[in-house]
């Protein structure tokens, strides 16, 4: 097939859709950012960094891709950002509906918003857990209300919002933030019970929205906004076990690398976070 990025897990793992229950949904799309640019390159970085994993994933004691996991081709619509949502809300409706689990890698957060609208479409209880640095709840920026800034003011309007890792925002976003649903990092780092608390607030079915930039930018310096001050790898991937043991993950996506020529270790963290997740929702 003839794509722009690789298939997740490189030649060792090729399955076609109908055989495959998990489906990796590209989206190389940077419109939106506001700083640093080349999320839109995220996606193919991540997919070439996905091919060197071990597929045994020694905490589970698990080889998920014997489920199947095919890559689709990359959703590139660019004219503008609503016709961006549009095309990933059709592509994961399509998805959902064949009875497949969704995974987006994007891109900018924006690639988000269609595929929250699409499960909130099949889905009740339903409730989305960010991950990030950022809030993200602007009604609007920079003349779009797509616009990255803008991601959970969008998601909010089709599900109930748990944001986590959260230690960048404005005071017009304090205003109109849900402050009993946001656990800000500086808290989280001497509380590690606000994880449990964060996970009493989600819904039955839950959407997760990995932004890189919700890790300390010691592990993963490669984003668009990176933020000092956030958590670790092994904080934030069992807080994921844990809602996975406890809820119905739906779906999820991974969002806002920004790749350097110089440094692929984010790029193959990238990589290891979605097939983690992968393991962790598959050897439940």
């Amino acid at each position: 097939m003839s794509r722009s990025c690789p298939n997740f897990g490189g030649e060792e793992v090729v399955y076609d859709y109908s055989g495959s229950g998990i489906i990796i949904v590209p989206v190389p799309y940077d419109k939106t950012s506001t700083w640093m640019r080349g999320a839109d390159k995220g996606p193919a970085a991540i997919m070439e960094a996905s091919a060197n994993l071990e597929f045994y994933d020694a905490e589970t004691s698990s080889e998920v891709h014997l489920l199947g996991i095919h890559t689709v081709d990359p959703v590139t619509e660019e004219e503008t950002p609503e016709k961006l949502v549009d095309a990933v809300f059709n592509q994961v409706l399509s998805i959902i509906d064949d009875g497949k689990f969704p995974v987006i890698v994007g891109g900018n957060h924006t690639v988000s918003i269609g595929a929250i609208k699409a499960f909130s479409c099949r889905y009740d209880n339903l409730s989305v857990l960010q991950l990030d640095a950022h809030s993200d709840l602007r009604d609007e920026y920079e003349g779009s209300r797509y616009n990255h800034a803008c991601v959970m003011a969008r998601a909010r309007e089709y599900a109930s919002l748990v944001q986590t890792g959260i230690r960048s925002m404005s005071a017009g976003e304090r205003k109109i933030a849900d402050m009993d649903r946001i656990f800000f990092a500086h808290d989280l780092y001497y509380d590690k019970s606000l994880y449990s608390r964060a996970l009493d607030k989600l819904t039955e079915n839950v959407y997760i929205t990995v932004d890189l930039d919700v890790f300390d930018p010691s592990l993963i310096p490669s984003t668009g906004t990176p933020e000092p001050g956030g958590p670790g790898y092994f904080e934030i991937m069992h807080f994921l076990r844990d809602v996975v043991s406890c809820r119905n993950v739906i779906g999820f996506d991974v969002v806002e690398l920004c790749p350097s020529s110089s440094n692929k270790a984010p790029d193959f963290v990238a990589a290891r976070i979605i097939y983690q997740l992968l393991s962790y929702r598959f050897s439940k």
